[in-house]
């Protein structure tokens, strides 16, 4: 029996057999051409070829992880079509004289240590994606490069490392999980496997390939990121136990829906859900969340490859809000910058992204853009409850200049004879310290607050919650990050206000009790863990005080 710890991607227990997920190792030669025309012409039939085998794994992963998520693959066709990259490529074919292949696989190795060696963990992981690309339009070039896993049946697979596109072309009703030797948190293969909802781990070590073959039982532990090989009964009774007991819980979460999210002693709150996508609508009512704490609109500025009009907008709000009959929709507007680009934005290198020109920032200096967003938010939000959130406060003047935008797009729509919701709350994100710091201010101008806690805790510590290698110094429970929050509960129920926390902590039962004894009066988290939340909350009896 042998044990590889790892790092888990998603939860959950696999046991089953171990295939072997291989590539056929075949080096691309550099031949010399002599009609580097003809050879441009190859490349560009290639091209056409890649983009048509990603058009149908786009469709296929719209159906498998939702629209958000198959975006990756749009992202796909638009590096297909990058400009720099394929001026590299052609001109190593022009200026050298060499074969199409041979271009495409430097201009690949060169791209991929490009972003390797950034220091941003996001773009760092973005060295697969430029690779899965590459080796596609090798392959439709000609090159062998195919890949196999020989077991039969269901079985957990194994590879160094896993392409987003070779995640899905998988059949997701063979995969019990999913174990690299490689890989990132922040890799769209890591992403696609949460979504897929599948046993996954990365980091490995490039020893686990070489002490593992085709056939061999396993134990694959997504929690705890741990491969067993070969494992004795003992090993194996106790991960069927596990996966007994984790059965038995979702079978007793089912039991949930319909409850109240009301602790022993009386006390309520609201249990809400965090999505990107209007196709997360289903899992949102599946799971019997009480509205949409948080609707991430920049997904559909990701998803586009220009600025989505009025329309398109209008349309996805609208959608959401009716989907949702009368339930509580917080929409946050435009959020990119930072982690989350889109190059049609044409945004300047940034040496500090996490700090620079993000969120409302940049809607404050491309007011257009935010009018447009407002003006659809405004149109569709008498079609449900809506509320307005606006991330990246900061000030209280920038704040005004926000509030007299919005008291200027409803001018405009009245003037122009469009309805909208007079009623409709404005909020903002307590995600900077300078915004929990001065919440007594801001909260008189606003009818709500949502705290971001990831950026919170990043902004607060000084961490940069995309670098691993920081993991350590990254203590979300941190006494000042509480702190902050416990300032901006206050001060918002001070002024008659209502706050919730939107942020990866909502979900951390461990906070649960104190977040209650706060008075925080909403948590959103990903629709999966609302019922786990509920019966948190269910088991509460804050009758007997204690400190927070």
């Amino acid at each position: 029996m042998n044990k590889f710890a790892g790092r888990g991607v998603c939860g959950g227990v696999a046991v089953g057999r171990i295939s072997v997920f291989r590539r056929r190792d075949v080096q691309v030669k550099r031949i010399r051409v002599e009609d580097t025309a003809a050879e441009l012409l190859r490349l560009s039939a290639a091209k056409e070829a890649a983009l048509s085998q990603l058009r149908e794994i786009y469709e296929k992963a719209l159906t498998e992880v939702g629209e958000a998520n198959a975006a990756i693959f749009e992202i796909h066709m638009m590096m297909v079509e990058d400009e720099d990259y394929n001026d590299a490529i052609t001109e190593m074919i022009k200026g050298q004289s060499v074969n199409a292949e041979y271009a495409v696989a430097v201009t690949a190795d060169n791209f991929a240590q490009m972003f390797s060696a950034m220091e941003d963990a996001y773009m760092q992981a973005r060295a697969a994606d430029v690779r899965d690309i590459s080796n596609r339009i090798i392959k439709c070039l000609g090159q062998d490069m195919s890949e196999q896993h020989t077991a039969d049946g269901s079985v957990i697979i194994c590879a160094d490392d896993l392409a987003p596109s070779e995640t899905v072309s998988l059949d997701k009703d063979r995969v019990l999980a999913f174990v690299t030797a490689y890989g990132s948190l922040n890799s769209h293969t890591a992403i696609l496997a949460r979504s897929m909802n599948i046993p996954a781990m990365i980091g490995l070590g490039e020893e686990f390939l070489s002490a593992i073959n085709d056939g061999d039982m396993a134990i694959a532990d997504g929690s705890t990121g741990e491969l067993t090989v070969c494992p004795d009964e003992e090993a194996l009774a106790a991960a069927r136990e596990k996966q007994r007991a984790e059965s038995d819980k979702k079978a007793l979460l089912q039991k949930l829906k319909g409850k109240d999210n009301v602790t022993i002693d009386g006390r309520r709150i609201d249990i809400f859900a965090n999505i990107g996508s209007a196709d997360a609508i289903g899992s949102v009512l599946l799971n019997d969340a009480g509205g949409i704490g948080l609707f991430r609109s920049e997904f559909l500025y990701l998803e586009n490859s220009d600025y989505p009009t009025e329309e398109q907008q209008f349309t996805v709000y609208r959608r959401v809000l009716e989907s949702m009959a009368g339930r509580r929709v917080v929409i946050r507007t435009l959020d990119i910058g930072a982690d989350k680009q889109a190059d049609y934005f044409g945004l300047d290198k940034e040496e500090n992204p996490a700090l620079g020109l993000r969120a409302i920032r940049l809607c404050l200096t491309r007011p257009e853009i935010f009018r447009t967003q407002l003006r659809a938010l405004y149109r569709a939000s008498v079609f449900g409850e809506l509320c307005i959130m606006f991330p990246m406060i900061a000030s209280t003047e920038e704040l005004s200049e926000i509030l007299d935008i919005c008291a200027d797009v409803r001018k405009e729509l009245s003037a122009a004879g469009m309805e909208y919701a007079e009623d409709t709350q404005l909020g903002i994100m307590i995600e900077t310290p300078a915004a929990a710091l001065i919440s007594d201010r801001l909260a008189p101008m606003v009818d709500f607050f949502s705290v971001g806690t990831n950026d919170l805790t990043q902004y607060t510590l000084a961490v940069d919650r995309q670098n691993p290698r920081l993991e350590r110094f990254c203590d979300t429970h941190h006494e000042a990050v509480l702190r902050l929050i416990e300032m901006s509960a206050e001060n918002a129920h001070d002024n008659g206000k209502w706050i919730g926390i939107c942020g990866e902590l909502a979900a951390d039962t461990a906070l649960t009790e104190r977040f209650l004894r706060m008075g925080i009066d909403e948590l959103s988290v990903s629709p999966s863990y609302v019922l786990k939340l509920r019966d948190k909350v269910r088991s509460l009896d804050l009758s007997g005080g204690g400190e927070t």
